[in-house]
């Protein structure tokens, strides 16, 4: 028997499925500790999303980060330190949570484009260092105006610390997607 072509209501089932998993990877790897030290405490976070949005794109990257907040929105305790609802994002790292959505979407994209005639480690890898900007700038000012820390404070605070452990999550993301985009050439579109 040859395998019957695959339909429109069978792909957006894989697009839902697809989706579901990373977003309950993002959650599984947030809730792995957190290192506190300081307002914004070290997660497991930026590797998932990253690694969400090299292997599914800039729309189901950035609809897995959306799937993940939901579930913070709705109460489920998801966030770093275990907490949900909606004031978790009214805190200090609210707009780090915010920021994952265009990261996502800019990380996504590149990583897209990088991959469209093989998979590279290296281009996903500079793919992932450009979206951090984007989150470090919300995230950074999002803590500003929640806390009325200044720029150097902030920095000091939210962006320094994890410069060298964010660029490491961000090669280790690059190495399982680029890994997993080979053994499982489905979960991109060229």
């Amino acid at each position: 028997m040859s395998a019957s072509p695959q339909t429109g209501s069978d792909s957006a089932v894989r697009e839902i499925a697809y989706v579901a998993v990373f977003a309950a990877l993002i959650v599984a790897l947030t809730l792995f500790p957190a290192l506190d030290i300081g307002p914004v405490p070290i997660t497991l976070q930026t590797f998932a999303v990253a690694l969400a949005a090299m292997v599914l794109g800039a729309r189901r990257g950035a609809l897995t980060v959306l799937t993940y907040l939901a579930l913070i929105a709705i109460g489920l305790p998801v966030a770093a330190g275990y907490v949900g609802g909606l004031g978790v994002f009214a805190g200090p790292t609210g707009g780090f949570l915010i920021g994952f959505v265009p990261q996502a979407l800019v990380v996504g994209g590149l990583a897209t484009w990088a991959v469209r005639k093989d998979v590279s480690v290296l281009r996903l890898v500079l793919a992932g260092i450009a979206g951090m900007p984007v989150l470090y700038v919300i995230g950074t000012a999002w803590l500003m105006a929640v806390t009325g820390m200044g720029l150097g404070a902030a920095l000091g605070a939210a962006v320094l610390p994890f410069l060298v452990g964010d660029v490491v999550k961000l090669v280790l993301a690059a190495i399982v997607a680029a890994g997993a985009m080979r053994a499982l050439p489905g979960l991109r579109r060229r």
